[in-house]
């Protein structure tokens, strides 16, 4: 994302969190965060500093998969935390931007290591769906969200798993000039994928998902204490993890207004009038600051860090994120077949 692009997400961000204030009582919202006990809204940004290092463990549990174990720590983390200036992107998809990263600060392909998102994102997505299927045993509707999230996640994992499934749509790709020339990094990520997301590889990041998204959920439950409004631990589970849901589908960047609408609705209705409307918004707001905005302040940070420290091959990339020819560069550089066999010996 460019910087142009950063600022109209960034313009489109304060318009919607300015309208979200207007059409409602501007007074009462002012009224609500003049008595917030900001020392909750201090221990949501602790919770989510400990949501993202329990999702580093992840990456690094995914690198050490794929055969990956030359990447000094701090590095690592830095490359990691650098992800998330591209959150702002859909369902978070420009997180792929950390292969990019890697292949610039180590040489991998990025091709080898871009499944890494789509494992953590399916790994995400397992646990929020089991945070809203908890959920919908105490509150009406929730079942609903549970069963669309799961049908998703079982065609992903339908075509990861079967793999003439995956290849037969793949191939369907190579009835394009475009397909065609991707292919081969196509079935080079696909045989990634696989490794990443197999039965044997899914429980433990699966794990770690639901302890990181907790966490959030939890310090959305902190906020609305410090609004004087407390709501019980599972109704702020279940609107955090369903509001998560419905921004990734909706496709935009962060999630943003998706997440946003969810959240303050859900606040509204499932607490029978416990959280008004203003300490909703102001909730939602606060919560989505700690959050997402957070993340991205932080992805900025250490991306300007990494610039200046780690940016080995700055002067060899050729393309940012998905093309270019990375045959004649890095630790990976061999076929599809031979990477996945590297990862496959070198894996637990």
């Amino acid at each position: 994302m460019n910087t142009k692009r950063l600022f109209a997400v960034v313009l489109a961000v304060a318009l919607l969190y300015g309208a979200i204030a207007l059409l409602g009582d501007v007074r009462a919202l002012r009224a609500t965060l003049s008595t917030f006990s900001w020392w909750t809204f201090a221990a949501s940004l602790a919770l989510s500093l400990g949501n993202y290092g329990l999702r580093f463990f992840k990456w690094d549990f995914y690198l050490r998969r794929l055969g990956i174990r030359d990447v000094p720590w701090a590095e690592s983390v830095c490359i990691y935390i650098a992800g998330f200036s591209m959150s702002v992107t859909p369902a978070k998809a420009g997180e792929v931007f950390k292969s990019a990263l890697l292949a610039s600060a180590r040489g991998y392909p990025v091709a080898r290591t871009a499944p890494i998102v789509v494992a953590d994102r399916l790994t995400d997505l397992i646990s929020l769906i089991a945070m809203v299927a908890i959920g919908g045993v105490l509150f009406p509707g929730g079942w609903i969200v549970a069963l669309a999230a799961s049908s998703l996640v079982v065609a992903l994992m339908l075509f990861v798993l079967v793999r003439p499934l995956g290849e037969w749509a793949i191939s369907q790709t190579e009835r394009f000039a475009t397909g065609r020339r991707l292919s081969p990094k196509m079935r080079e990520s696909y045989a990634a994928l696989r490794l990443l997301a197999s039965p044997k590889a899914l429980l433990f990041p699966t794990a770690i998902s639901a302890m990181a998204w907790a966490l959030e959920a939890l310090g959305l439950w902190l906020i609305l204490i410090g609004l004087g409004t407390p709501a019980p631990l599972a109704l702020a589970s279940f609107v955090y993890a369903t509001a998560t849901l419905a921004g990734a589908v909706a496709m935009l960047p962060g999630g943003v207004g998706g997440a946003e609408i969810t959240m303050i609705s859900l606040l509204v209705t499932l607490s029978h009038g416990s959280v008004a409307a203003p300490a909703a918004k102001a909730g939602t707001l606060l919560c989505r600051l700690a959050t997402l905005w957070f993340a991205v302040l932080l992805g900025a940070l250490a991306l300007a860090w990494f610039r200046r420290n780690y940016d080995r091959h700055r002067d060899e990339r050729e393309e940012p994120i998905y093309l270019g020819d990375d045959s004649s560069r890095g630790p990976s550089s061999s076929s599809p077949s031979s990477s996945a066999g590297s990862a496959v010996s070198t894996s637990s």
